[in-house]
């Protein structure tokens, strides 16, 4: 009999063990990747750029510049989407080493960026248009969305960076301090 509960409890060990190995494979990775925080930075300074150079075209729009100004602005909008969908697709292919809030962060910033595109190419087009209509009509509220979007995914993709920042310097202090449950 006593044998009998003796395998019962090794069993139950045994179990709780293996259950314990492998549950971060299962749930998921709960480290924050290093290479994902990296490239979380880089989008954050070329969407702050982003979102510069929007809210400077949107001041175009109110004075009488020439068209090739306000296209050479949006080449510089468009060289900086550009760059954030090359760090997207980074990010992308780095999402299985991200935490969940990182792999969160990037399933929000993908469509935002998306919008951005679809937006600029928008504003492209109506620029080629009626390039003699740059404070009026379709082209102003092509620029207007733009300096939007800009605007909310730069603060969305500084909010995650500084989250980051702050959870990473928590650990660490939580570390330091041997508090229980770290």
């Amino acid at each position: 009999m006593k044998r009998h509960i003796f395998v019962k409890g090794s069993s139950l060990g045994l179990l709780l063990f293996v259950f314990a190995s492998i549950a971060p494979a299962v749930y998921g990775q709960t480290k924050d990747s290093s290479e994902v925080s990296a490239l979380f930075s880089e989008a954050k300074i070329e969407a702050v750029q982003l979102k510069h150079d929007a809210d400077q075209l949107k001041t175009f729009t109110r004075s009488p510049l020439h068209w090739q100004t306000h296209a050479a602005k949006i080449e510089q909008i468009k060289e900086h989407v550009n760059k954030s969908g090359e760090l997207l697709t980074k990010m992308q292919n780095a999402r299985s080493t991200a935490s969940p809030w990182q792999q969160q962060t990037i399933d929000r910033i993908e469509p935002m960026l998306k919008d951005i595109a679809a937006t600029v190419e928008s504003t492209i087009d109506s620029l080629n248009k009626q390039p003699q209509q740059l404070q009026t009509g379709p082209y102003r509220e092509y620029v207007d969305a733009n300096a939007d979007l800009t605007a909310d995914l730069a603060a969305l993709i500084s909010d995650y960076v500084d989250y980051g920042k702050a959870k990473n310097k928590s650990e660490a202090l939580a570390e330091k301090l041997e508090v229980p449950g770290n």
